[in-house]
């Protein structure tokens, strides 16, 4: 089994946009637990205000 020390020293190695991506996947299943959601279709509305 992996000590602390050799996870710390993996997860240093990661490239920056892993470890962002990783912190974004972690936010949403937060949000998603304290039921900080929206429909599929109020989605869909904000993305086509964003792309006009």
């Amino acid at each position: 089994m992996a000590t602390v020390r050799e996870i710390e020293k993996e997860v240093s190695r990661l490239p920056e946009r892993e470890l962002a991506f990783e912190r974004m996947i972690e936010r949403g299943l937060q949000d998603s637990r304290k039921g900080r959601v929206i429909s599929n279709e109020d989605m869909e509305h904000r993305i086509r205000l964003w792309q006009r």
